[in-house]
């Protein structure tokens, strides 16, 4: 463990025994505490872990007025012989400290997010679920605090995590529409940032897509509106004539830590990838000639989700059914395997924190 410095205070009652784990519904069911740290006077202070509760906020909070906010997503497993780990932690946290800077707000120390991750976690053991059953999502969220209108930088800000034990995200395959009208990132914007305002921005066109019958959007570039840059809330693949192929990390694109995962992977098993631009054009083209045999988009919070069906221009284009054998599935399969402990962590990707 950690050595921070952190006060903690235990519930006196756990609400598990009245949680249903076997079927939580995502983003609704959280654990007995959080973790809770502020900055102000230039320092980091007070990290504490305490029952979760309601947040005091003044109604004059910068964060709710101009958007200075950012999070992280990310899981904590139980492995098969009963221990506790957390995913990528390390990548998790540099990726923070980046969308930080971006934002301009204060570099979070290492010690507060891993000490605040790790305490969190073991005192809320109970409620990771089994191995293969599902997981803890971690919610690490910084935002600015001080009480004040006007357009400035803040000097005050609260960073906590919430814990929530969650199952699959998507429960089926997903139908896409490519979005050429909105966009969701500018090349000098904040696209590569994990900040709020970037997904309340997407809300709109998404919700148009779902009018249509579709459950998400393909985002294009902010410039030509011709390259695909993102699936919805995650980072898209495509196998097309074979290949893995997605689009390369940029200034408009998240480095997923799922979309990381998996490429060493890919790469591991011998599958060729490519991490180069992918036009729409191109796309239709290979989808009218069958030359895509699978599309799926990766994130935390979904792992792999399968592409059904992608829709450009008025035409709806159909992807072929995927199995056990496909290469997405054998990825996923893989990637659960080493959370689970049952495969090597070659790669050092488990950062444990309880046997």
């Amino acid at each position: 463990m950690i050595n921070t410095p952190i006060t903690i205070n235990r519930a006196s009652v756990s609400k598990i025994e009245a949680t249903d784990l076997r079927n939580p519904e995502f983003g609704k069911v959280t654990t007995d505490h959080m973790f809770l740290a502020e900055y102000a006077g230039g320092a980091w202070k007070n990290a504490r872990i305490q029952p979760l509760a309601d947040l005091s906020l003044s109604p004059l909070t910068l964060a709710l007025h101009y958007g200075q906010s950012v999070f992280e997503g990310m899981k904590a497993f139980r492995s098969q012989d009963g221990g506790i780990h957390i995913f990528r932690a390390d990548k998790h946290y540099k990726r923070l400290l980046a969308s930080l800077k971006r934002m301009a707000m204060p570099a979070l120390p290492e010690e507060i997010f891993m000490g605040g991750l790790e305490n969190l976690v073991s005192i809320d053991r109970a409620w990771v679920p089994k191995s293969g059953e599902g997981s803890m999502y971690l919610r690490p969220l910084l935002f600015a605090s001080e009480a004040r209108v006007g357009i400035k930088v803040a000097e005050q800000f609260c960073f906590l995590i919430v814990a929530l034990p969650v199952r699959s995200y998507y429960n089926r395959p997903i139908r896409l529409k490519v979005e050429e009208r909105f966009i969701r990132a500018a090349k000098g914007g904040t696209g590569s940032a994990k900040c709020s305002g970037n997904y309340g921005a997407a809300f709109y066109p998404t919700y148009l897509a779902q009018q249509e019958g579709y459950d998400q959007v393909i985002w294009t570039d902010g410039t030509e509106k011709k390259n695909i840059e993102e699936s919805g809330v995650m980072n898209v693949f495509f196998i097309i004539d074979g290949k893995l192929v997605t689009p390369p990390l940029s200034e408009t694109i998240l480095d997923g830590v799922t979309r990381d995962s998996l490429l060493v992977l890919a790469r591991s098993m011998g599958v060729e990838v490519e991490e180069r631009p992918v036009s729409v054009f191109e796309l239709e083209e290979a989808l009218k000639t069958g030359r895509v045999s699978e599309a799926f988009g990766s994130g935390t919070a979904a792992v792999v989700a399968p592409i059904s069906l992608i829709a450009f221009r008025g035409n709806d284009y159909t992807l072929p059914e995927y199995n056990d054998q496909s290469t997405m599935m054998q990825l996923k399969s893989k990637l659960e395997s080493i959370r689970a402990g049952s495969a090597a962590d070659t790669y050092n990707w488990l950062h444990r924190v309880t046997n």
